[in-house]
Formats: C-alpha cells, structure tokens, sequence
C-alpha cells in the first residue's frame, strides 16, 4: 500500500519525546534558541506585509538576497560565489533535500556521521541511496582517516557538519582541509552542513568550500538569528550544481516565503550584535551545564560549539527516567547506531531551567 522508501524510515527521535510529557516540562530536546527574533528583522517582515509583498518571488529567491548571501560568504566564509550560484529555500531543511535529491541514484552510497543529525539517514534513503554511517573518533569529530576507509567505488556523497549536531564538536581547519582534498581525489560531493557556524566557543569555523569547488554549502537564518519558525535556508554551489537542485525545488515549493526573504534580508545585512549575545549566553550554559556534567561524574566531550551537549549515558532508560520526572532529552541513538549509550541535551534554554533540568538529573542519573 505504502513506498517501501517511506516505510524504511522512522519518526524523528527528537519528536517521540514530546509525547507524554507534561506541559510543565523542561524541554532540553528542541534544538531552537529561547530567544526572539530580533526587533529589527521583524519590522522588516511587517514592512514587506504592509507594501503588499505576499505574492510569489523568483524561484531562487529575491535577488537582493542573494546578492547580501553571496556578500556574506566572501565575508564571512572566505569562498565567492554569484547570485545564480544560491538558491533560497524552506529551511536547511529542504536545502538538504533538494541536494540528495540531485545527486543520488538508486544504490549510491552516502557517509554520513554517526552519531549525525537526525535528517541525514532518512533524506538518504528518500533519495535511494545508502546510507554508510562513519565512526567519530575519541572528540567526536569525522577524521579524514575513517573517511578514506569507507569510500567505495559506489560514494556519491560525503556530509560534513561542523558545529555538529548532536555533539557541539568542531572540525579544525586541518581536518576540513583534508576531508576537501578526500572529496576531491575521489570525485565526491560534500554536503557542509553549516547551520550553527555562529556558534563556536573554542576553534574557529572553516568551510570546505575554501578548498575545493565541488561542495553543497547549506546554511540558514533559522539558529543563527532566532528565526526557525521563519523557514529560511539556502544553499551556494557551483552554477551546475544549483541548476539540478532548482529543477527540484520548483515542483515541490516553488519558492520559499516572500515575507521571511525580506526577514532573512535584514538579519543578513542588519547589525550582528544580537548574534553575539546569543553565542555568549550560549557560552555560559554550556559551562554551567558542563560543571553539573562533572559533580555527576558524567564524561562528556566538551562541546566547543552549537548548543548541544552528548554525554555517555549508559542507562537506555534514561531518557524515559527524566521524562516522568518533567525532563525531555533525546535519546542518543535517535542519532545513529554509535549514539547508544548517550544522550542528546539541548542547552537553548533559561539559565533558570538549566538548573532545574540539572538537579533532576543529578537525582535519577547521580
């Protein structure tokens, strides 16, 4: 009755936990900031709505969008693109989509990190393809070294996503340098997967585009501005590559809200300052978060940037344990087969709550 290519996938692991728990909940599951979107983007949301910008935009997105992106890549990124090189589209999300859409046939092999984002796997196996999970090393990062031991004549794809989620972890320059050059002498195509690139609290980020010109570069207003409900993502690649993920994009979406391309215009282009007080409160969750991690004598990887923590947590009872005490986390194998055994905590939340969430878990898992 059903594809076999939806029945092979599951609901999300982050959205079972929601159910059943109270409304009264600390939800450290949801990987959204707890701030607001700032004053100014939203005035420029309301001034598209009053100047009557509702209809729909050019399939790629309002030029004068992509023309800021293409600002903030050399910028910010260290790598030039042209307008018709960004395709705006409905969060990460759909950028993710669109560009395993186009690249993958039926039986071609994707590496993924395992532990990875939740979307990974199932967008894979939407597309056809095979997913082919790769072992972190010991700081949870992807090494170039069990890259290079699982590309077989079938990869296709490589994703890379520093800061990572779930694990907060960053991949130095030197890494990033040689998983480009991997890509590059086997003629695969990366995914870099940058949505919390904002957020780094130790090291620095680095784009694989810097080096090589065959990368997907998939970002998003949705982290680092406060604007998940928004749904803005996007994605710059070569002309070629963008080309094929339009063909796409145009029958499923056609173009992404007119209202929030204004929106995402002026976080892009507007004053950053709002960015910064997020990344440092952030910063200092992460520590009080980290020092309850430590009077619990929970190992945890210090995560150096996102705002995601991925503590060993050996009880797979654990995350129904917090939940009936008024605590929502994620399982860590929501995530992939080497997430057993640890579980995924969201720090996006009050300082207030933080503490809250910490002192139940010292009680159930102290």
């Amino acid at each position: 009755m059903f594809s076999q290519r939806v029945k092979s996938i599951d609901i999300s692991g982050i959205r079972k936990m929601f159910e059943g728990a109270g409304p009264n909940a600390i939800n450290l599951g949801l990987g959204q900031p707890d701030f607001d979107t700032p004053e100014h983007i939203k005035k420029a949301a309301v001034d598209a709505i009053n100047q009557g910008f509702t209809g729909y935009t050019a399939n790629l997105g309002i030029p004068e969008l992509r023309e800021a992106l293409c600002r903030k890549f050399e910028r910010e990124n260290h790598f030039s693109v042209k307008p018709d090189e960004i395709i705006v589209t409905s969060g990460a999300s759909e950028a993710l989509h669109l560009a395993l859409q186009s690249l993958v046939d039926n039986g071609d092999e994707v590496l993924v990190p395992d532990p990875g984002f939740v979307s990974y796997a199932p967008l894979t196996k939407i597309a056809g393809g095979k997913v082919v999970g790769i072992p972190l090393g010991e700081e949870l990062t992807l090494t170039p070294e069990a890259v290079n031991e699982s590309i077989t004549p079938k990869t296709r794809v490589l994703i890379i996503n520093s800061p990572s989620n779930p694990t907060g972890t960053v991949q130095t320059g030197e890494e990033i340098k040689a998983l480009a050059e991997i890509a590059e002498d086997n003629d695969i195509t990366i995914i870099s997967d940058e949505v919390y690139e904002h957020f780094i609290y130790e090291g620095e980020h680095v784009s694989p585009a810097q080096f090589t010109d065959n990368v997907i570069t998939i970002n998003a207003v949705s982290k680092t501005y406060a604007m998940t409900g928004w749904r803005i993502g996007y994605a710059a690649a070569r002309k070629e590559y963008i080309e094929q993920m339009l063909k796409v994009h145009q029958y499923i979406q056609a173009c992404a809200n007119s209202i929030a391309q204004k929106a995402a215009l002026a976080a892009i282009e507007g004053p950053q300052e709002c960015v910064s007080e997020m990344r440092e409160s952030f910063r200092a969750r992460r520590d009080i978060l980290l020092e309850g991690f430590a009077s619990m004598g929970i190992k945890c990887v210090k995560p150096q940037g996102a705002f995601y923590a991925f503590p060993e947590v050996a009880d797979e009872d654990a995350p129904q344990k917090l939940l009936e005490k008024g605590v929502i986390v994620t399982p860590g194998s929501a995530f992939g087969e080497n997430g057993k055994g640890h579980i995924r905590i969201s720090y996006a939340v009050s300082e207030g709550n933080l503490r809250k969430a910490i002192g139940v878990m010292e009680r159930v898992l102290g």
